[in-house]
């Protein structure tokens, strides 16, 4: 589940060749001519610039991988390839190559073990969130790797299809939840489905088991005898499956907006959005000027989910890229998946909810389209990874009558319709139908059992995973520490200062994460409006 993008800060620049640059090679030079017992024993050659091997896979290094548009925080990163088996299970298997940059720690003392970063999605681009990480400073004390998972934007191939992006976009102006869209959603994911199987790709290849034997590969051909891993959204299903199944060379793992893979699915993404709604609305009714001024906003939440799937509102937006104006129709799955994404901008949910309830649907209209319509949105999701994911570890393990309970028991009084399409995966079964890949061994829901060191960390807002995770996840991690940081929304290394001062001194020290930073922590000032 991918994080909602928001500013952030911080790069690491290129060397230029300066004149100061052109001395270093003319002095370079003269120390070649000394004897060779004055001259200094080289240090070992900086990680990723070296080729190597593991098993069929192969590193070598080169380009940096592609993105959609240029990223500071990668200039001076050092690049290059793993090209890997498609379908390890299947002799003869063709090969698939992943992108790697290697961005270079702050310190001028770096630590030997580097932090490899896993992406959100299913389907986001791990090279393609290098600027959250450093602009997080991540790599402060260490190097940070990021490689293309497979399947996603910088690997090849790159399983991303813009018809599905370009539907979900236009679905913003069709009833959300109605047999017609469904219709349309399925025709989409199928046309995808059967482009990606023309091109020659072995859909059943990706997923967890295989990203797992993709990362071990690359620590391996690296050189490197230990690495530290910190996954974020969906990047936490794939840390726990990598350290159950290749936990060798772990030294310790960070996990943030956590997605266990013991119980991912519909039900899981019901109880999250109800974790992260009622965070908020407790937060609106523990400050007296929000609660005075909205009082029993869950109520009037459940109450406007209920009406609009009885009558949806239709409106108009005006996007701000293009200038072009696109319907809109809000019903109560609209809502409720709007809902789930909006406890990243907080301070306005109890107001916009307000407005909605007295006929001024534009505030949430226009941030429910405009997230769609977004040039983010478009062509740079791995759908490929997506449904191999869901279709071959979610559905099979997860009955329809199971998600349809989850929905009733988190929210009871919402419409049957809408507790049949859980938030943030909608239509996701008649998905599977077409998708066709075999489900993984049921082992792919195990519980990770490990007493590698681990941080679990969650936000209380956090309505797409839910900081009930942390503790669930460390039930089974012998040297867990888990820490919910109040106030935020999914994945707090992206929102929070304290997040990441929190996150870099677990890294430092995983015996010893500084919390410290929790006690001065605020409440938002939610927006009370006329």
């Amino acid at each position: 589940m991918a994080p909602q993008r928001v500013p952030r800060r911080r790069t690491v620049r290129r060397l230029r060749a300066t004149p100061a640059v052109a001395a270093t090679g003319i002095l370079v030079t003269g120390l070649l001519s000394l004897p060779a017992e004055a001259r200094e024993t080289p240090g070992p050659a900086p990680l990723g610039s070296v080729a190597g091997t593991a098993g069929d896979a192969r590193y070598e290094p080169g380009a940096c991988p592609r993105t959609p548009e240029p990223i500071a925080a990668l200039d001076g990163a050092r690049c290059g390839t793993l090209t890997v088996p498609e379908n390890r299970a299947k002799p003869g298997s063709r090969t698939i190559k992943l992108g790697v940059a290697i961005v270079p720690a702050a310190s001028a003392a770096p630590a030997a073990d580097p932090i490899v970063w896993l992406a959100g999605g299913p389907g986001d681009d791990a090279v393609g969130e290098a600027k959250m990480a450093i602009d997080g400073g991540l790599n402060r004390d260490r190097d940070v790797i990021f490689m293309s998972q497979r399947g996603t934007y910088s690997a090849d191939p790159a399983l991303t299809c813009p018809n599905i992006d370009e539907f979900n976009a236009r679905a913003t102006g069709l009833v959300y939840d109605a047999p017609s869209s469904e219709r349309l959603h399925v025709e989409a994911t199928k046309v995808c489905r059967d482009r990606l199987a023309a091109l020659g790709a072995d859909l059943g290849a990706y997923n967890d088991i295989e990203s797992s034997a993709d990362l071990a590969d690359l620590r391996t051909a690296l050189g490197l005898a230990q690495w530290n891993v910190f996954g974020i959204s969906y990047g936490t299903q794939l840390a726990l499956v990598y350290m159950r199944l290749h936990p060798e060379g772990v030294r310790s793992v960070g996990i943030d907006g956590i997605l266990p893979p013991s119980t991912a699915g519909s039900v899981l993404t019901w109880s999250a959005a109800k974790q992260g709604f009622d965070g908020l609305f407790k937060a609106c009714a523990d400050q007296p000027a929000c609660k005075r001024r909205y009082p029993n906003l869950p109520a009037t939440f459940e109450r406007l989910v209920r009406d609009l799937e009885a009558k949806p509102v239709t409106t108009t937006v005006t996007l701000p890229d293009s200038h072009k104006q696109v319907k809109v129709v809000l019903d109560g799955g609209a809502l409720v998946n709007w809902m789930t994404s909006a406890t990243h901008v907080a301070p306005q949910v109890p107001r916009a909810l307000d407005e909605l309830a007295h006929g001024k649907p534009q505030r949430i209209a226009e941030q429910w389209a405009v997230a769609k319509y977004s040039p983010q949105a478009m062509g740079r999701t791995s759908h490929g990874l997506v449904y191999g994911v869901f279709c071959s570890e979610w559905t099979p393990y997860e009955t329809q009558a199971e998600a349809v309970r989850g929905g009733r028991q988190a929210f009871p009084a919402f419409p049957a319709s809408v507790q049949a399409q859980a938030p943030q995966l909608t239509f996701l079964r008649p998905d599977c139908d077409v998708w066709k890949v075999p489900a993984a061994p049921r082992s792919i829901r195990d519980v990770t059992k490990s007493d590698i060191p681990t941080l679990a960390i969650s936000g209380s807002f956090d309505a797409q995973t839910g900081a009930a995770n942390g503790p669930y996840v460390a039930r089974t991690l012998s040297r867990a520490t888990v820490v919910t940081v109040p106030y935020e929304p999914h994945v707090v290394f992206a929102t929070s200062k304290c997040a990441r001062t929190i996150t870099l001194s677990f890294f430092a020290d995983p015996s010893a994460a500084d919390t410290a930073c929790l006690k001065g922590l605020k409440p938002p000032a939610f927006e009370t409006g006329p």
